[in-house]
Parts: C-alpha cells; sequence; structure tokens
C-alpha cells in the first residue's frame, strides 16, 4: 500500500532506517510494529517542510508564523498570475519590452500620495537599496535612540552599513534634539535617516525629533529625509482605539523624501519592501544596481496589486484584509467564538475553557499596546497538549499561561474556527 501512495525511493528508504533500529533492539518486534514505524517515517519523509499551521498565540502578525494571511482577493490575484504567463515585463501598449516596477506604482501614488513608488523584496531590502542611491559613499545622520535590532539579531546599523553609506550617530539613546541634526551636517552628508522603533518605546525623560521639524533643515542643505515607517499602515485605526502609529500618507506629508515600508505588516499583503516618496530619489533607486538583485517575483506583486485595490475603500480593506479584520474585531465576538469552540471540545470530552487574554499586533507595530482578547483555556499536563497541538496535522500553535495551553483567537480568521476545532481534536485523540 506504500508504494501505491509514495515514491518508491521513500518507501525503500524508510524501511531500511526501520530494520537498521529494529537490528539494534535486544528482543523481537512485532511485525505490525515495524510497519507502523515505516508507514511513520515514510509520512514523515513526504510531509512539506514549509506547510499551513493555525496561529492561537493572539500575536496577530507573529513573524515566525509567516505574518499577514493574505485576503482573498489576494490569494485569488496569486493563482491567476502562477498558473500561465503574465505581462511581468512586457509592456502590451507598446508590443516591446516593459518593466516589472510598473505594476503597483499608481495604486501607492494614489493610496499615500507619493510622486513615485519602487518595490523591493523586504524593508530591509528597501532601506540598503535607498541608502545606497541616495547616499553611497557619504554620511548617513541617525539618531542613536533608533539604532535597533530588530528580529534574528539583525541590527539596523549593521544593515545599513552595507549600503555603502557612513552612519553619523547624534543625540543620546533618550533625548536626541533639532541641534544635534544641525551640527552633525557637512558637505559629506548624504541623508538624514528616521528609523522607526521596532518592537519597543522608550518613555520618561526623553526628546525625540519629527519629520516635519527636519524638513526645513534638510531643504535648506539639500539632503533627503529616509524615513523607514516600518509598518506599513495605510489607514488609520484610531477610531479602533490603536493610535500612535503614523500612515504612509501622514509620513510623506511631514515632509520624507521617501518612505519605507513592509508589505506583509499592517498592510496584511505579501512579504515586500516598498519605498514611496520623491520621483527624483525613486528614480535612482531604479538605476542601483542592487534594485535588481532585490526585485520582487510575478506571485508578489500580484498579491501586493491586489490588496493596495482593496485599500481604495478602507470599509473594505478593514473587513477583508484579514490583519486588519483582526486587529479591529470586537472582544465580545471574540469571545463569542471561544464559547462556541469551547462547547464542540467539551461535548468531544476535551476539557476547555473560555478566558480573558490580552493579544498584541506583532512585527513591531503598536509594540506597547495590548488588545483584549479572549481564549480557550485547555485541561491537562500544558506541557504535553503544547506539544500534542504543535505535532498536529495542522499543527495548533498557541501559548501557556498558568499551566495551561492558551489558544487566543484573536489571531485566528473567524472562518477557520470549524478546521481549528477539528485540528485539536485529533491532535488530543
Amino acid at each position: 500500500m506504500l508504494l501505491d501512495q509514495h515514491p518508491r525511493t521513500l518507501d525503500v528508504d524508510a524501511i531500511r532506517e526501520t530494520l537498521d533500529q529494529a537490528r539494534l533492539a535486544p528482543a523481537a518486534i512485532e511485525s505490525d510494529a515495524l510497519l507502523d514505524d515505516i508507514a511513520e517515517r515514510v509520512s514523515r519523509a513526504s510531509t512539506p517542510s514549509l506547510r499551513p499551521v493555525f496561529n492561537a498565540t493572539g500575536i496577530v502578525l507573529h513573524t515566525n508564523l509567516g505574518r499577514a494571511p493574505l485576503a482573498p482577493a489576494a490569494i485569488a490575484a496569486v493563482a491567476e498570475i502562477a498558473g500561465g504567463y503574465s505581462n511581468l515585463e512586457y509592456d502590451l501598449e507598446g508590443g516591446r519590452r516593459g518593466s516589472r516596477y510598473t505594476h503597483c506604482v499608481s495604486l501607492l501614488r494614489e493610496l499615500t500620495g507619493a510622486e513615485d513608488a519602487i518595490v523591493v523584496n523586504n524593508c530591509a531590502a528597501a532601506l540598503v537599496l535607498t541608502l545606497s542611491a541616495l547616499a553611497r559613499g557619504r554620511e548617513v545622520i541617525v539618531s542613536r535612540g533608533e539604532l535597533v535590532e530588530i528580529g534574528g539579531s539583525f541590527r539596523v546599523p549593521d544593515i545599513m552599513s552595507r549600503s555603502g553609506a557612513t552612519l553619523v550617530e547624534v543625540g543620546t539613546t533618550n533625548r536626541t534634539h533639532v541641534d544635534d541634526y544641525v551640527r552633525a551636517i557637512t558637505p559629506r552628508t548624504g541623508a538624514i535617516a528616521k528609523v522607526h522603533r521596532s518592537n519597543f518605546s522608550i518613555e520618561g525623560f526623553v526628546a525625540d525629533v519629527g519629520v516635519s521639524e527636519l524638513a526645513p533643515i534638510a531643504s535648506e542643505h539639500d539632503v533627503p529625509i529616509v524615513h523607514d515607517l516600518g509598518s506599513g499602515l495605510l489607514v488609520s485605526l484610531e477610531e479602533f482605539g490603536m493610535p500612535g502609529e503614523p500612515t504612509a500618507r501622514e509620513a510623506l506629508a511631514a515632509g520624507a523624501t521617501v518612505v519605507l515600508m513592509s508589505g506583509d505588516k499592517m498592510l496584511g499583503g505579501p512579504q515586500a519592501g516598498i519605498v514611496v516618496g520623491k520621483a527624483h530619489a525613486i528614480a535612482r533607486l531604479k538605476q542601483d544596481p542592487f534594485a535588481r538583485a532585490m526585485r520582487t517575483d510575478k506571485m508578489t506583486i500580484a498579491a501586493l496589486g491586489a490588496t493596495l485595490a482593496l485599500y481604495r475603500d478602507p470599509a473594505r480593506a478593514l473587513a477583508e484584509i484579514p490583519t486588519l479584520a483582526m486587529i479591529i474585531a470586537p472582544v465580545d465576538a471574540i469571545r463569542a467564538r471561544c464559547e462556541i469552540v469551547a462547547a464542540r471540545l467539551q461535548d468531544a470530552h476535551c476539557g476547555a475553557t473560555v478566558v480573558n487574554t490580552v493579544a498584541s499586533v506583532g512585527a513591531g507595530a503598536f509594540p506597547t499596546r495590548g488588545i483584549p482578547s479572549a481564549g480557550i483555556a485547555l485541561d491537562g499536563n500544558a506541557v504535553l497538549v503544547e506539544s500534542r497541538l504543535r505535532s498536529g496535522r495542522p499543527p495548533v500553535i498557541g501559548r501557556i499561561a498558568d499551566d495551561r495551553v492558551i489558544l487566543d483567537l484573536r489571531s485566528v480568521p473567524a472562518a477557520h474556527d470549524a478546521q481549528l476545532t477539528s485540528a485539536i481534536l485529533r491532535a488530543l485523540a
């Protein structure tokens, strides 16, 4: 039966491994046990390394779990483009070679007020490309309080230095003033950088300089302002109790020459690095050799374009982009879903209790803002339950608190509740 379901090489390797292991056993092993072991080995070998999981951690933009899930419109766009040929770099009107950098530009101009835009493969790449194009061989002024470390132990100063620019640090960790920037400007200055403080905030005896305060200084010395916004927020969430995170349009309006943002954070699209801003600056980015090394593929462009199109109607974006819908969902709606799932688990004799939780946005956005939420606490040994859920098919990823596994439903799309319930029951059977 194994030979009918899997490539012969997988079966042969599994049989050999099982027999080799059996020969080391001091006692005879039942044939059924050998067959079970072979089947398990074949199953593990044939399971893809990258596979879907349920994110029940309460962290909506969980970097380790793939950040933003795509909207149905974006998924459909990817499927349509991935299945055949496209005009990725072909000008249909002129009948000649075109550019992949044209496909999302009009939408980005419309949504942010930018003169031009370019899309690369992630925001770190966008930062390297921008500084390479605008300040290679020159100095970039940046506040010490913005030289942060991001996920995976990557540090912004290290990333920025790869561009060929020299960093000039000003101010202190907690306080930077306008005069600090003014004194640092020299004929060698190539840019002023503002970097989003990802995953933390500084409070207390602090001082910071906004882009609007830097704009007159930069204009006087003909120096561009590079604003690494990070989150990619395109619509304000203040009415939902989420103030403090500027939108891309607001960042540009404040006076930045270019604004950099991620596609798979608050924007709710695929992984991408988006640079919007002045046409003369974007033109230099497009001409930089790094641009080709950092370019995106057709599926990313398709998904990003479909996601951006949803923002033409902000209400539709809030409803259909999963990241935004999960973040702004009323806590009462989350709790009602938890009660339904918990009841189904209890009916199957799986101990489950609805509990109040605090969720978060994740990916560095709104780092100090907790979101009231609700989850399901599962009975049993927490370590064992967590391990079984994580080993399930598909895996269910939660968190352990107060010696219980908690599954927070704010980070689970509402349409997936039935599948989540089934996955829990299978894992704990």
